[in-house]
């Protein structure tokens, strides 16, 4: 004869619970780049979680201070470098301020470019999302999660003095551009420091919105258009990445301000801009150092070894001041 089995109620019980504490002890997957890209594309205008997808984006190693990890794609370059030399190495960034979405939007849109030349003679490091926090944000804002401008955020000569009293006396203490307590007090701004540092660009692109304009430092002949968008100097600031980089680093380093934050150029002017810029860059920036060409002023030259010059000092010797 065959036994009964009796299974109580206190022993269904214990079995349930048993297998609910399995399943809530067993680890969450992780994150995917297809997780990561259905958050982005709810902020970014025009860009779909598929676009985002073909980026191939890949982490960094780095983290925002909420834990959304910074995301880059490294490009080498797969065409022949200027005069048989080794490709130059471009820095492309966008959204270090979160509350400019289509600053990170036009570099997806890029990224889609590519394998088209000029840009495959260049060797590219592109960062969309440097502040993934302020952009995906319950609302879009500028600064960091920890309420620091990242874009003020950065070592230049004199920062403990020159930072905090430029917020004070020129911006009337605004949130929005709170240089933080310290150079490099960021996740965000460390990692674009550390990144300057391995990748060693030979030009860094930031893009940024709304003031329709380019923007230039740094020791060789500005851009005059790219697009619609004409250089227009906007200023120098204290702790700026273009301050940072293009004076006191001597990398050039041109800032891309679209003309809004929220909606996009037209696709023919997206491409546009970067035709132009992708030529700009063949033509003037160069692998290494600073190489003076027949329409650069020879005195140049000493500006490329100058810690502490002002910005009006390389236009004044362009003609452009």
């Amino acid at each position: 004869m065959f036994k009964s089995i009796l299974f109580s109620p206190v022993a269904a019980l214990l079995v349930v619970g048993a297998a609910t504490v399995a399943h809530a002890a067993a680890p969450s997957a992780k994150p995917t780049a297809t997780d990561w890209c259905v958050r982005l594309a709810t902020r970014l205008p025009t860009i779909s979680a598929d676009t985002c997808r073909k980026s191939a984006l890949q982490p960094s190693g780095a983290l925002s201070q909420q834990g959304f990890p910074i995301l880059k794609r490294h490009i080498p370059a797969t065409a022949g470098g200027k005069n048989g030399n080794q490709p130059v190495r471009v820095l492309l960034i966008g959204g270090i301020h979160g509350d400019e979405l289509t600053a990170s939007a036009i570099v997806f849109q890029w990224l889609q470019w590519m394998n088209q030349t000029p840009a495959r003679e260049f060797e590219w490091s592109v960062v969309p999302v440097v502040n993934p926090d302020g952009l995906l944000a319950a609302k879009p804002h500028r600064v960091n999660a920890n309420g620091v401008d990242l874009n003020r955020n950065f070592p230049t000569p004199d920062w403990h003095q020159e930072a905090p009293r430029y917020w004070v006396k020129r911006t009337g203490r605004d949130p929005r551009r709170f240089p933080g307590k310290a150079p490099l007090s960021e996740l965000e701004s460390r990692w674009i420091n550390a990144e300057m540092e391995r990748f060693k660009p030979n030009v860094i692109i930031s893009v940024h919105a709304p003031f329709g304009v380019l923007d230039f430092d740094g020791p060789v002949r500005p851009p005059i258009r790219f697009g619609r968008l004409v250089f227009t100097p906007v200023g120098v600031y204290p702790g700026s990445l273009g301050n940072y980089g293009g004076m006191h680093k001597n990398v050039p380093v041109i800032t891309i301000e679209l003309p809004n934050a929220l909606a996009m150029p037209s696709d023919t002017e997206a491409r546009r801009i970067w035709q132009d810029m992708l030529g700009w860059i063949q033509k003037n920036v160069p692998r290494q150092g600073v190489i003076v060409d027949k329409a650069m002023p020879a005195e140049v030259e000493g500006l490329s070894a100058c810690q502490n010059c002002r910005k009006s000092d390389f236009l004044h010797l362009f003609g452009l001041k």
